[in-house]
């Protein structure tokens, strides 16, 4: 969430597009991402230029021969003449920078259009998001403040919140990240990338703690920037974001693809190594769209049964998965579809982990009850010991202002989860504990932190109801003797 003065910032630049004609929502963002973009390449340049002093390597700055198409210098230009060398110039230099008509740029910028209509209105917009950019650099956590940045755009369409267009909140991300402990030869996929938050942390995640490894080893950067990522999405608008907020996160060429990953159109199968996500989860869908061999897993047409069958299907034996679920996937008794992917995962492969998280983490776009499943793919069972963690806050007020606290149970999630032998000592009054598989396949394969936490009874001891009639009957007195007192007063 953005307040304060980032927020008023923002709010005047979206109302600049709109008083200067550009009203569709879709249109604003789009234009707004691409001068984000135009600003991000600058920074994203001057970062590796000291990235590869620092690490005595070469490197050759995309803006060799054009740095008057730099952010830094258009922003001093008059409006006419910045006007013509971002129409002229910039936005064809942006859509050519991947030449391969394959990489993953080329496909989502090839039809990038440059809608602002006036000179004035561009300057305007430029000093306008200079000034966000300032106010996002004065903040001590300038990278999840740009995640807000897009998030609150997307909360201005009319969709964002029912068609699962806005962020996870970051610092979720960032624990489901952890918890997954990736490697430099990862195959890292979100099916549902939307913006690409997962996959942006998850390669922050690596340069933070595996930054010579990747950058000195010729293969592993090569993986880094052209195979390690594969984001999924159905929306054109949030591919090219997802696309280019990668880019600008160092990452050269990822393949962000637009596909249904429900459908035949995903043949995926024993792929990758992670998956990191947070689908939408949209109720049901027609059995003709459905790929059959996610119904094999389980028959339903419920998309966050078919998104776990699909999780399955994706990750190679070993493979690991995080993602977010909505809480019925834990608990619903009634549907048998429910059952048999909880018996699934339980059964033939090896379930880690179930983190219940409060209804208000997604505020203000939603209050639904969610958890994070974290499984490894086997296909031969494994499942001894399930770990159950209540997270009963993530670091912020659970209303819709989303206030940041003092308390947050996110770094003691992160250390128990590491450190799983230690839980074994722990009861089941307590906030984490673990569960055998035969308590589970007793309790009918529930997931639900409540169905095996025990709560903790203080026995009290009150008197016989005898003293208590007593003691009524004595306060009875006073009352009235208190009453008849009174009259007597008003009657002297």
């Amino acid at each position: 969430m953005i307040t304060g003065e980032l927020k008023n910032k923002v709010d005047k630049l979206w109302e600049m597009f709109w008083t200067g004609g550009l009203t569709n929502p879709l249109d604003v963002i789009e234009q707004i991402t691409y001068l984000m973009f135009i600003h991000d390449l600058d920074k994203m340049d001057n970062d590796r230029k000291k990235d590869s002093r620092m690490l005595d390597l070469q490197y050759e700055s995309i803006f060799a021969q054009k740095n008057h198409l730099k952010w830094s210098s258009l922003r001093d230009k008059s409006a006419e003449e910045m006007y013509q060398i971002v129409i002229g110039e910039v936005f064809p230099f942006i859509k050519i920078l991947h030449m391969d008509g394959e990489s993953t740029y080329s496909k989502y910028m090839g039809d990038a259009i440059f809608k602002i209509p006036t000179p004035q209105l561009l300057e305007k917009i430029v000093t306008a998001l200079d000034e966000v950019y300032c106010l996002i650099e004065r903040q001590p956590d300038n990278k999840d403040i740009r995640g807000d940045v897009y998030e609150y755009m997307l909360s201005k369409l009319t969709t964002a919140g029912t068609n699962g267009q806005f962020r996870t909140p970051r610092h979720i991300i960032r624990m489901m990240v952890e918890l997954l402990d990736l490697r430099p030869g990862d195959l890292i996929c979100d099916p549902a990338c939307g913006t690409s938050g997962f996959l942006v942390a998850s390669g922050e995640y690596l340069k933070e703690k595996y930054l010579e490894e990747i950058f000195y080893d010729e293969k592993i950067m090569k993986h880094y920037n052209n195979v390690m990522f594969t984001g999924y999405d159905m929306d054109r608008t949030m591919l090219r974001i997802g696309s280019m907020n990668m880019m600008t996160h160092g990452i050269q060429n990822p393949r962000i693809v637009y596909k249904d990953s429900l459908s035949d159109q995903n043949e995926d199968n024993s792929v990758y190594t992670k998956i990191l996500t947070n689908p939408p989860f949209k109720g049901s869908l027609d059995n003709d769209i459905v790929s059959p061999t996610l119904t094999k897993i389980v028959k339903t047409k419920k998309t966050e049964l078919l998104f776990l069958a699909l999780f399955v299907r994706m990750l190679k034996n070993g493979g690991r998965c995080a993602s977010i679920v909505p809480s019925g996937v834990s608990s619903n008794s009634n549907d048998k579809a429910y059952l048999n992917i909880r018996k699934e995962i339980v059964e033939n492969h090896r379930l880690e982990a179930i983190i219940s998280m409060p209804a208000g983490v997604f505020k203000p776009y939603a209050g639904v009850s969610t958890a994070i499943i974290i499984f490894t793919k086997t296909g031969a069972g494994g499942t001894d010991k399930v770990w159950f963690y209540d997270m009963q806050s993530d670091g912020y007020s659970l209303d819709d202002k989303r206030t940041p606290l003092e308390k947050s149970d996110i770094a003691d999630i992160t250390l128990r989860f590491k450190n799983l032998a230690e839980e074994n000592s722990r009861e089941r009054t307590e906030q984490s504990f673990l569960v055998p598989k035969a308590e589970i396949v007793e309790k009918k394969y529930s997931l639900s932190f409540s169905h095996y936490k025990q709560s903790v009874y203080v026995e009290k001891n009150y008197p016989h109801p005898r003293v208590i009639i007593s003691e009524i009957k004595e306060i009875e007195n006073e009352l009235i003797n208190g009453l008849l007192e009174l009259e007597k007063r008003i009657d002297g």
